[in-house]
Formats: C-alpha cells, structure tokens, sequence
C-alpha cells in the first residue's frame, strides 16, 4: 500500500506541459511501456519514487552520480548506439539514442541527480538533431525498432552485454507499442496529443 501514498506526479507538477515539452518528453515514449510510466509529464514516472528512479539508474546504466549522468548522455547524444548500427548497416538509427537520452534524462531528474531546469535544457539540446532527421513519428519509430534490433543482437554477441541496459522485452511487445503510439484512434497516445510537426511552429500551451 506505500506505493499509493506516494504523490501523483501530476499533482506535484499540475502545471500541463507545453506542446514543446510534451513533444520532447514523447521522445522516450517507446521506452516507457509500464503501467508506472508517465507520458505526459517530465517526471517518468506517475507517482513520484526517488528511490526506484535511483535503483534504475544504478542498475539499468551504472549510474549513480551527477558526472557519470552527464557522460552517458553525452555519449548517446554524440555517438551511441547508432554507431554499431552504421558499422553493421550502414545506417545510423539515431532515434534508439535519442529516446535512451530522454528517459535517462527524466530518470535523472526523478532521482535528484539533475534539476528540472538541467533536466529541460538536456532534452533541448537533442531537439535539433532529432527534428532534423526525421519528418514524423513514424520515421521515428521505424529507426527506434531498427536500433533496438541491433542493441538486442550486440547483446547476444560475446561480450556484447557489458555495461548495457537490462534485459530486454521480446520484440513483439516493443512492436506492439509502438503500433499503440502511432494508432490514430489511441487519444491517449503522446505522440497523438503532440503531432510531430508542433515542434517546427512557435510553442503553445495545449
């Protein structure tokens, strides 16, 4: 029962985050598949667990100081991932990273380790490269699931598995999810709620 004594992340921060926000927040929607999940507010979570947001950090990234934060995302912003991905196919999934730096951004901030201000200005660095490579969600989704494959094969390879996030959930369940995200009838769905193109017009409250 604890867990239902924790404040709502959306009572803790009722203000409702701009189209902007909620775009850049949709960036790590794929990853955040639970039912704890939070898609609509910077906090990853719907009810506010320093504790585990920490215990994730640790576990998931090996990260459990400010400095190590900052360098995991410097490496997914610079290289990632993406940079197997182009040695294999020639392509560079950039979505993959970009949606690992967004969770670990809002998990960062959950845990204390950022501020909510470092935690915006982490996310706005990402937007240019991100709304640059892509023309929609769908793009987007379809270079997620190509850099998740590739993940998932480095981590079958020997050796492959070093400091990576933890075991992943079978392909169907990611491919299912990202069907949800992109069904037009799902109302619920950010990436519904903030349409790809908003983030190329002026910001608005939704």
């Amino acid at each position: 029962m604890a867990r239902w004594r924790r404040p709502r992340a959306s009572r803790r921060y009722p203000v409702p985050l701009t189209l902007h926000q909620l775009w850049m927040v949709s960036l790590s929607a794929p990853v955040g598949r639970g039912p704890k999940a939070s898609r609509t507010t910077l906090h990853p979570l719907r009810r506010i667990d320093d504790d585990s947001a920490r215990r994730w950090l640790a576990d998931q990234w090996e990260i459990i100081s400010r400095q190590e934060l900052a360098g995991r995302l410097d490496w997914l912003a610079r290289t990632g991932y993406r940079a197997r991905a182009h040695g294999l196919l020639g392509v560079s999934p950039l979505a993959w990273d970009a949606a690992l730096y967004v969770d670990i951004s809002r998990r960062g901030f959950a845990a204390g380790l950022i501020t909510e201000a470092d935690a915006w200005t982490a996310l706005k660095n990402i937007v240019p490269s991100v709304a640059g490579t892509y023309g929609s969600w769908q793009e987007y989704a379809d270079h997620y699931l190509l850099g998740r494959k590739v993940w998932r094969d480095g981590l079958r390879s020997p050796g492959g598995g070093a400091s990576e996030p933890g075991r992943p959930a079978p392909q169907a369940v990611a491919d299912a999810h990202l069907r949800s995200l992109l069904d037009p009838a799902n109302r619920a769905s950010p990436w519904n709620l903030a349409p790809w193109d908003v983030i190329r017009h002026p910001d608005r409250p939704r």
